[in-house]
Order: structure tokens, then sequence, then C-alpha cells
């Protein structure tokens, strides 16, 4: 008796292991296998503005923006390029939330709160459309935790 002891509490882990297994299966219907990793946020090249949000932002880009920015982009004396290389090598890496973050909480200079995130967002739009990303099918959002899921990726 005393060696059929340890035998029947091994076998009773393994059916409360057994049950355990079964009931979270039925917890979470479709899910037999483990959880698989976290996907990859959403790029910048999977067309996350439109093309008529950026040329809504075109002109406000150019009302608020060009006087520091410089009409195509390139910079200007105490402002950064918002277009090419030196831009795609400073933001390269990190999600949307943290430019538009800049933008909403710094730009322009004079008066940040004078434009507001949907403005700022179209802006935005304007921006990533100068740097050659592909519009899609729907607007870039103003909402800054919907932008930390978008990745800003050089190539």
């Amino acid at each position: 008796m005393k060696r059929e002891l340890p035998a029947l509490v091994v076998i009773g882990y393994a059916l409360c292991a057994w049950f355990a297994i079964l009931r979270a299966q039925q917890d979470s219907p479709g899910q037999t296998t483990a959880p698989s990793s976290p996907a990859r946020p959403h790029s910048v090249w999977d067309g996350v503005y439109t093309d008529e949000q950026a040329k809504r932002g075109e002109p406000l880009y150019h009302r608020k923006c060009a006087s520091c920015h410089g009409d195509k982009l390139t910079g200007g004396e105490s402002a950064p390029p918002l277009a090419g290389g030196q831009f795609l090598s400073n933001w390269n890496g990190l999600t949307l939330d943290v430019l538009f973050e800049r933008i909403r909480l710094t730009m322009p200079v004079d008066n940040p709160a004078r434009v507001g995130r949907p403005a700022k967002a179209d802006i935005l739009a304007y921006i990533l459309s100068m740097n050659s990303f592909p519009p899609g099918k729907t607007e870039l959002q103003h909402k800054t935790e919907l932008l930390k899921e978008i990745l800003i990726e050089a190539k």
C-alpha cells in the first residue's frame, strides 16, 4: 500500500493538470496552442494616411510650418528637415506617437496650442507623403495611443 500511494499522488496531479488544460481551452475557444508573440506594429509603409488627408495637410504645413522648416521640408537655420535622409535617420525605429507628440507639444514654436490635434495629424500625413510613404484607405489618427502602433521605418 505504501508503494501505491506515491503513484496515486502522481496520477492525481496528472489528472488535475489535464483538467486545468481542458478548462483553459474551453475558456479561450479557438486557441489550442500557446499564444504567439505580440504582432509587430504597423509600419508607415502600410498606408497609414490617405491622399485626401495629406492634401488637407499641405496648405496647413505651408501656413504654419514652412517659415521655419522650408517650403520643401528641407529645414532652416533653426529647424530640422522634415523630409529626406536626415529626417528619416532621426526618426527611424520610433513610433509615430513620438513624432506626433513632438509636433503637438512644440509646434508652431510661438503657440503650439494654436493648431489642434486633427490639423496636426493632417500635417503629419503631408510630411509622410513628402517622405514617399504610401497612402492608404484610412486616415492617420490624432490619438497618441493609436499612433504608438505605427513604426517609422526608413526602408
